[in-house]
């Protein structure tokens, strides 16, 4: 859901994570004039057309093929008792709206998390934000959020192991119940 934390949530979760990298598929949008508009003038921006999907599938792929020199590895800023001898264990963040819905990306995820918000703190929370270009009047309620549904009830229909978080709850209730999961995935892995 735009605004709900996703981006914060990656980089805390960057922070304490030893091995940590996040890759953000906003990072992946086409320029303004590569970008559809529809009758109402709105930019089609959630949608995938708008994105460089190959690339961020290119970009997972060669991180995955060579995590140590994939020019995004940063050292943990701060220690992580609970993952100690995992030397050889990397851990790849991707962070974005329109993760589950591409069909190349599906058989890449070890986990999969998916921040909701209801529609009045979703609106909220966008109506401080500003985008370049700015939202017109009537984009949220026009694109944004029925985008939103559609690829939301998409996944409902398709269950594939998503982890659906309450993006109305902090940040730190988040933070430790993604960070807790993080750490039992990586456990499993290393058995």
């Amino acid at each position: 859901v735009t605004n709900g934390g996703k981006t914060t949530l990656a980089e805390k979760l960057k922070k304490m994570l030893p091995k940590c990298d996040v890759i953000s598929q906003d990072d992946f949008f086409k320029p303004e004039s590569e970008v559809e508009t529809d009758e109402r003038g709105f930019k089609l921006y959630d949608v995938l057309d708008a994105l460089y999907m190959d690339e961020l599938v290119k970009s997972i792929r060669n991180w995955m093929k060579s995590p140590t020199t994939s020019g995004v590895l940063t050292e943990p800023q701060s220690p992580c008792d609970n993952l100690k001898n995992t030397e050889d264990v990397y851990i790849l963040i991707v962070e974005g709206f329109l993760l589950y819905n591409y069909e190349p990306l599906n058989e890449l995820w070890h986990r999969r998390y998916f921040l909701t918000l209801p529609y009045e703190e979703c609106k909220r929370r966008r109506s401080t934000r500003v985008y370049q270009p700015a939202d017109k009047p009537g984009y949220f309620d026009g694109h944004v959020w029925p985008m939103y549904l559609k690829y939301k009830k998409e996944l409902e229909e398709n269950p594939s192991n998503i982890v659906y978080l309450d993006g109305t709850k902090s940040q730190e209730e988040l933070l430790a119940s993604v960070y807790s999961d993080i750490i039992q995935e990586v456990k499993k892995l290393m058995e």
